[in-house]
């Protein structure tokens, strides 16, 4: 079984940042890909940003020059630091990983339970 265990969220006013983190454990073998998704009251679960084991990186249009995601392949962690936080970026924030368990096996999503960020206009 593979654990996403993520961190940093939190109330915060409009302007300001916050710094997530989520490191995956457990029976990994490889990671391809990992990232953030968010979902806000209402709405689908939308990609925030995502980056491949090779760094390149893909953010939404919404958070392009304000969000930032790195990956320490080490550690088994990603990072989404937010600047410039605006109200509609509340939401519950989910960690994903695409990864295999054994060489032998198929790529799968992983997710976190999720993480809020709440921001006050």
């Amino acid at each position: 079984q593979v654990q996403l265990v993520e961190s940093g969220g939190g109330l915060v006013q409009a302007g300001g940042s916050l710094r997530l983190s989520c490191a995956a454990s457990g029976s990994i073998f490889s990671i391809n890909a990992m990232g953030w998704y968010r979902q806000a009251p209402g709405k689908q679960r939308e990609l925030v940003a995502g980056i491949t084991s090779g760094g390149s990186t893909n953010y939404a249009d919404s958070v392009k020059g304000r969000f930032t995601i790195s990956r320490d392949n080490a550690k088994n962690t990603v990072y989404l630091q937010m600047n410039s936080l605006k109200p509609e970026d509340t939401a519950v924030y989910y960690c994903n990983v695409r990864g295999t368990t054994t060489f032998w096996a198929l790529p799968r999503d992983y997710w976190g339970q999720g993480t809020q960020v709440t921001v006050s206009s």
